[in-house]
Formats: C-alpha cells, sequence, structure tokens
C-alpha cells in the first residue's frame, strides 16, 4: 500500500469557557488535521495541535509532501524524533497507525495491543478551583463520573485547600478529586499543600514543583500515600533519568507530547517495566487528537480514568468525538481510528 496524496487542513475551535491553569489559558484550539490517502482507497486522519501553539503547519506540509508516493514502511522510517516537532509526529504517526489498522480491519487499539480494552474510564474535566467548582462536579458526577479532575496552584495554597474541603463535604462517598497544579509551587508550598491535603478524597496529584527536581519529587511523594504524577516536566527532567528514580508513582502521557501513540506506548512499556502507572490525557484537542487518545488509553488497558473527556469544552469540532457515558468512553467497531468529518472540513 503506498501513500497517494497528502492533504493540511487548518482549523480553529473556540471554546465554551477559558481553560485556566498555573501555566496560562486559551480561548480556542487551533491546529492542523493530515489527511493521508492511499492507493488502496483508504483515508488515514492525524492531529497536529501544539501547546503551547507554534506555526508547525509549514514543518507538517513539509513531511507530508515527501510521503507522497512512499510504501508504508518508508513512511514509518521518515519520522525521527531528534527532527521533528512531537505534534508533527503525532499528526503522521496518528495517520499512519489509521491507515495500516484498517488495513488489518482493526480499531486502531487492537492493532496497537491486542488485548486492548474496549471500554476506558475517564475522570471528568471541571477546570479551575473557583465558586462554580460545586455545581460543577454535581453535574459530573450526575452523568457518571467517579473521578473530578481540578487546576490547583492559582490561589495561596491555605485557601485552595479551604475551598478544596469545602467541596469534599458534598461529595457521595466513592468520587474522587484528581488535582493537577501545572508546575504551581516551590518546595515549601508544595509540602504544605501535601501536609494540608491529608484526608481529602483524592486520586493524584500532578506536576506539584515549579522547578521540577527528582530528588525532591522524591520527597514529596514519601509524604503521601497519594500517587504524585509528572505531565509537562518529563522531557525536562529526562526519561530515563526518571525511570532509574522513580521519584513519583505515575506519569501523564499526551501523545500530541510525546509525538504519537508509538512512542507513547514504548514509554508507557518502560514505566510499567519500572513500576509506575500511566494515565493518557488529551491536550484539549480536536476529535481526531482524542480518538487517538481514547486508543492509546484502551491499549494501555490499566484500570485507570484517564483525562479523555474534554471534547465538551469545545464549542464546535471537526467530526465526531468520542463521548463518555456514565463516566466511561468505548471503542467504535470501524477499523483504523474511527474518525467521521464533518463535510464541511473536505470542501
Amino acid at each position: 500500500m503506498r501513500i497517494r496524496a497528502s492533504r493540511i487542513i487548518p482549523y480553529r475551535l473556540p471554546l465554551r469557557a477559558e481553560w485556566i491553569s498555573a501555566q496560562g489559558s486559551f480561548a480556542a484550539r487551533c491546529g492542523w488535521l493530515l489527511r493521508l490517502e492511499t492507493d488502496a482507497g483508504l483515508a488515514g486522519w492525524g492531529d497536529c495541535a501544539p501547546l503551547p501553539e507554534h506555526d508547525a503547519a509549514e514543518e507538517l506540509e513539509a513531511l507530508a509532501r515527501v510521503m507522497a508516493g512512499m510504501d508504508m514502511d518508508s513512511a514509518w522510517d521518515g519520522l525521527r524524533p531528534a527532527r521533528q516537532h512531537p505534534a508533527v509526529r503525532c499528526a503522521v504517526d496518528v495517520a499512519l497507525g489509521d491507515l495500516a489498522a484498517q488495513q488489518a480491519g482493526q480499531p486502531l487499539a487492537h492493532w496497537l495491543a491486542p488485548d486492548a480494552a474496549q471500554q476506558v474510564r475517564c475522570n471528568a474535566a471541571l477546570g479551575a478551583l473557583d465558586a462554580g467548582v460545586s455545581q460543577r462536579a454535581q453535574a459530573a458526577i450526575a452523568e457518571g463520573f467517579e473521578v473530578l479532575k481540578l487546576k490547583v496552584g492559582m490561589a495561596p495554597v491555605g485557601h485552595e485547600l479551604a475551598l478544596l474541603r469545602q467541596l469534599a463535604d458534598d461529595l457521595p462517598i466513592g468520587i474522587l478529586l484528581r488535582l493537577d497544579a501545572n508546575r504551581a509551587w516551590n518546595i515549601a508550598d508544595a509540602q504544605r499543600f501535601i501536609t494540608g491535603m491529608a484526608g481529602l478524597p483524592l486520586e493524584m496529584l500532578e506536576e506539584p514543583l515549579a522547578q521540577p527536581d527528582l530528588t525532591d519529587l522524591a520527597t514529596l511523594q514519601a509524604q503521601t500515600e497519594i500517587p504524585l504524577a509528572l505531565d509537562e516536566s518529563l522531557p525536562e527532567l529526562g526519561l530515563e533519568r526518571v525511570l532509574a528514580t522513580i521519584p513519583v508513582q505515575r506519569m501523564v502521557l499526551k501523545p500530541m507530547i510525546t509525538g504519537g501513540l508509538q512512542a507513547a506506548l514504548k514509554t508507557a512499556q518502560g514505566a510499567h517495566e519500572a513500576g509506575m502507572t500511566c494515565v493518557v490525557t488529551t491536550s484539549v484537542d480536536s476529535a481526531v487528537g482524542t480518538l487517538a487518545a481514547l486508543h492509546l488509553a484502551a491499549a494501555l488497558n490499566n484500570g485507570l480514568h484517564h483525562g479523555l473527556a474534554t471534547s465538551g469544552w469545545l464549542k464546535r469540532d471537526v467530526g465526531s468525538a468520542p463521548r463518555p457515558e456514565l463516566g466511561m468512553m468505548t471503542l467504535g467497531e470501524l477499523p483504523g481510528l474511527g474518525f467521521v468529518p464533518n463535510p464541511e472540513i473536505l470542501t
């Protein structure tokens, strides 16, 4: 099977509400879809949406042009991590995987891992810890979510702990909170927060340190049984060093950051061998990116709640995005990625 043609489709997807974290905010998700067509009549899709925003269009277009006329093996060989932006590699990796899985007649998750799960548990993405969080939490619980994710680190530690205790008092038994500080705190504030969160129904705390250090992270993890997790600091710390020292219990995998599904799956396998577990999340991606993250989470099949339920933040999308039901997402039966585009993006 050879790639006959490629197409780059830019998009801008406004959000229903501003996405706010300790690292900043954005009101729209921008990127480019990659569509690869083969001589067998198949179409594979990938999503290139760097975050923070980066003008990757020229690099993506150049790589797509080069692949035209290539067979699949040559196209895979053209992905070189040292040379390409991770979001560009992600788009190409997912599009090629989509084509390969379609050719094999399998959903992409099962092409990646034969024992992939058919359903994936999801956390609800509630946004910032603010005055409206209790109402959003109750709505998510009514929809069947068991883990509620919140952004913290945007107010003094004592104030946020008080808000969390107030929220926890209203939660039914069995509902857990997942927190993401997005590298908000110095070591002293992180220690204060971890000490203060004792007794709260927490499931995980991501990225507590503004200046992550393996020794400091290990010290923080030793203070609590709640898993701490690394996300955006992984490239800075170095994956090999993290897996060698295991400073925290978990790592977060975003295909758009890792450079696609193949790289993320390899990272997850290394983490598993080292004794760490992985949570897959989107980066508030389009339907293509969200589907890719769903297939990765299904391939991991580790029973954790993954951060996939972000499509509801978008006012519109490029096509059909997977939707959670009772806090779970189910893989479709279509081979490959299973993306069905909105007709207007093809015109």
